[in-house]
This record gives C-alpha cells, sequence and structure tokens, in this order.
C-alpha cells in the first residue's frame, strides 16, 4: 500500500492542473475529477504527466478516500461533491492555499471588487523594472500552483477572488491590497456582509510585520475595518488628502503625503480613467513598503500598458474607436468604464445579471451613451432600465453582431465601448472568450 499522500484536486481547469503539477512535484499520489468535459490542453498536461483524471461527472468512492482536497474556486460550498467531503471530515482548501503551502518566498496579494488584474499587473510591471525576481500568478494568468511548481521567485504577486480567499487556511501575504468592495457575487454570498467578510480574508493571518493597504474612502471597508482584528501594518490611499492617506491627490499631483512630497502628474499616467487613478496609487505604496524608488515608480506608471479585455483599445475604423472592457462583469467596473470616456459612446452591454441595479449608470448614460447594443440572451432588465434615457436599443445574439451593429450606429469621433456589467455564460465560454470573439469581429470590419 502507498505511503504517499492521496491529494484529490476537484476542478480540472488551469487552477486545478496547476494544483496537480505541484502534487506531483511534492510525491503526492494525485487524483483530478471535474464534472464537465476537461478542455484538451489541460487534458493532454494531466495524461504527459500520469496524473489519474475523470471528467463528466465526480465518482464519490474515489474522493472520500482522499487525505486533502484542493477546490476549484468556481464549485460553491453548497455543492452535492463538498457535502460529501465534509461529511467525512476531509480537509478542503484552494489552490492558493496549497501553493503557499510549499514556499517561504513574499506574497504581495491584490483583491478587491474592481482593479484587481490591472493593479496585479501594475505592481508586477513594476518591481520587474525595479530588477526583483517576481512571479506574477492567481487569477490572472497561470496559478500559483503552476508558478511555485515550475519557479523559485523571491516575491510573488497574485490576484486574488473572493472565491479564492475563501478556501484558505495559513496563506498569509506579506503585502494585502484592498482596492475596493462593491455589490457583487451576492447570488453566491447571499449578503453583502458575507462578501465583505470574504474580502477581509486576505488580511486573515496577517502579523505585524505584513502590511495592508487600502482605499480609505470605502466605506464598506472602513467600516469593517472598525470591528475587525487586523494586526498587519495600516496604509489608505485615497483621492482626497488626509491623516489616513499614505497617498492621494492634490492639484492634479500624486502627492505621497507622509513625506509631503509630489511623486508626479497625473497626466502622466499611461492608462486612463480615474479608477486607473486608485489602481495606480495602491501600486505605489505597495512599491514603497518594497523601498522601490521613485524614479522606479514613476517610468513605470508611465510606459504600463493596459492588460487585456480590461479597457484594451482594441482598433479605429474610419474615425470609430473600438474599446474592449470584457472583463467588466459589474455595474460598479462598468461605472468606471463608462466614466472615463470622453466620446460619444456606443455601450455594448448584458449577459447573465448577477442583481445589477442599473440606477448607478443612469447619469453617465445619459451624458455619454448614444446607443445600447444589448448582447445576452435576456436583455429585459436592460431595455427597463434605460429606455427612457436612450431611445436606440438593439438586441443582438453574438460578439460578430453586436460589432456590426454597433459601427452601423457609430460615426467618426464616436468609440464602441464594450463594457458587459454582467458575466458571459450565456453566449461565451468565458470573459476572455467574449472580449476575444469582439476583437476578432472588430478586425474584420
Amino acid at each position: 500500500m502507498s505511503s504517499k499522500k492521496r491529494l484529490v484536486i476537484l476542478g480540472a481547469a488551469e487552477s486545478g492542473v496547476g494544483a496537480a503539477m505541484l502534487g506531483i512535484k511534492k510525491d503526492f499520489d494525485v487524483f483530478v475529477s471535474d464534472t464537465g468535459p476537461i478542455a484538451d490542453r489541460f487534458r493532454n498536461q494531466l495524461t504527459a504527466n500520469q496524473i489519474e483524471f475523470e471528467e463528466g461527472g465526480h465518482s464519490i468512492s474515489k474522493i472520500t478516500n482522499a487525505d486533502l482536497i484542493v477546490k476549484s474556486p468556481g464549485i460553491p460550498p453548497t455543492a452535492q461533491v463538498i457535502t460529501e467531503v465534509l461529511r467525512v471530515n476531509i480537509p478542503v482548501i484552494s489552490e492558493i492555499e496549497f501553493a503557499f503551502r510549499f514556499t517561504d518566498s513574499k506574497i504581495i496579494g491584490i483583491t478587491g471588487t474592481n482593479g484587481k488584474t490591472t493593479t496585479t499587473a501594475l505592481i508586477y510591471h513594476i518591481l520587474k523594472k525595479a530588477d526583483l525576481n517576481v512571479g506574477l500568478a492567481g487569477n490572472i494568468g497561470k496559478s500559483f500552483a503552476r508558478v511555485v511548481a515550475e519557479n523559485k521567485n523571491d516575491y510573488y504577486v497574485l490576484e486574488l477572488s473572493s472565491f479564492q480567499l475563501d478556501d484558505i487556511d495559513t496563506f498569509r501575504p506579506y503585502i494585502a491590497v484592498l482596492l475596493n468592495i462593491t455589490p457583487d457575487h451576492i447570488d453566491r454570498y447571499g449578503s453583502m456582509e458575507n462578501y465583505v467578510n470574504s474580502k477581509f480574508r486576505i488580511a486573515k493571518n496577517q502579523q505585524a510585520t505584513d502590511h495592508f493597504i487600502y482605499w480609505s474612502e470605502d466605506k464598506n471597508i472602513t467600516g469593517k475595518l472598525k470591528t475587525s482584528q487586523i494586526r498587519s501594518q495600516l496604509h489608505g490611499f485615497s483621492q482626497c488628502c488626509n491623516p489616513d492617506s499614505e497617498i492621494c491627490i492634490e492639484n492634479n499631483q500624486i502627492i505621497l503625503n507622509n513625506k509631503n512630497q509630489a511623486l508626479m502628474s497625473i497626466f502622466d499616467l499611461a492608462i486612463r480613467g480615474k479608477h486607473n487613478l486608485y489602481n495606480g496609487m495602491a501600486a505605489t505604496v505597495a512599491a514603497k513598503i518594497l523601498d522601490i524608488k521613485n524614479e522606479v515608480i514613476r517610468q513605470s506608471l508611465s510606459d504600463f500598458q493596459s492588460v487585456e479585455h480590461r479597457l484594451e483599445k482594441v482598433n479605429v475604423v474610419h474615425g470609430v474607436e473600438f474599446i474592449n472592457d470584457s472583463k467588466a462583469t459589474n455595474i460598479n467596473s462598468t461605472w468606471y468604464a463608462l466614466e472615463s470616456m470622453d466620446k460619444p459612446v456606443v455601450w455594448i452591454v448584458g449577459g447573465i445579471d448577477k442583481g445589477n441595479d442599473y440606477s448607478m449608470l443612469n447619469e453617465l448614460v445619459k451624458q455619454k451613451v448614444k446607443a445600447i447594443i444589448c448582447l445576452g440572451t435576456d436583455n429585459r432588465k436592460i431595455h427597463k432600465a434605460f429606455k427612457n434615457i436612450v431611445s436606440d436599443i438593439t438586441d443582438v445574439a453574438s460578439a460578430e453582431e453586436a460589432v456590426q451593429v454597433a459601427y452601423s450606429k457609430g460615426k467618426k469621433g464616436d468609440v464602441v465601448l464594450l463594457s458587459p456589467a454582467c458575466a458571459s455564460f450565456d453566449l461565451f465560454k468565458s470573459y476572455e472568450d467574449r472580449g476575444w470573439q469582439f476583437k476578432n469581429a472588430v478586425k474584420a470590419l
């Protein structure tokens, strides 16, 4: 009988297969189980590494003999397979937690409802420019487990969703960044309070030598801080300069408030929008904690390229600009996108609604949107929300049709903005798939 500990992984996408690779490297007996079909590239990786797997359903008998279970963040805690394993007292952790147990490198973890991907990529960009040995992982690109299995970095910059944080145990980032908390995933969490608690798990295990960066103008964050037992050092950032903020804005300058020192003009930032100004401030605080020089930070903020699917400029066709913001899967994210537009907007919106309150967008839509393209299987709520604000609302059923209709409604000097405010799974495999199809359709014009 094998003396190896048995590791069962639920879910066979990037997170699960990354955990499997690390499990094999750390001499576990690994079994991977997925309720759906496994994508070819992941199935090939499992086969090449002689990792046992199943797809199209869970074999409970093969799962409940595990010593440890790593769960995909997409599997809700109410899933039947989770109920079964908890009933027999098998520990269930996230892939983030599993990878953390096999590294002693310093972790910079970034979470928040919006801005995670951009801020994560920006911090990574700054650290790379500072010549630090740094890896990028989490909810962006490769899984943390895969990166730990493949490389030894001194620092890891991780994008962390609330779903990933739900199943941590000992995970402890040296620097935790909480950008903002606005309503999202309430269908899974049941209440805003539960969602806020999930986000705050990023600081759960931090100690006095660690650092917690937060937006000090976010009432959901500051309210929770009053009742939280956070042991790490607090670093606020905000638009308005106040004693709680280490970095802020004054006279269009980014100010290092604790030193009363101007870092750079906000007009020198490479990426536009007020939200990206906030992301840049959060990244700057993290860089200063790591003693990175101001000149390196300035250069990084001024030459950073926007991440894919996040206010990504795709093309300009006969004077009509196309922007891919497919990663905007909630109202708040789309609010920031619309707020940053300075041209008349043909807005592509829709998908699986997560309990959206579209009234938050009324003023921006009134000011900036000339036409709405509804890209989803059920667009009734969008029609109801905006029919008295925008007279031109059209339903489409594909990214290609959305681009063609939007182009026909645009004219020179307009912008076509894909910023759906909804999940993608009614018509697409993922928000990435939605963004790629949008970009391909634009290139085909």
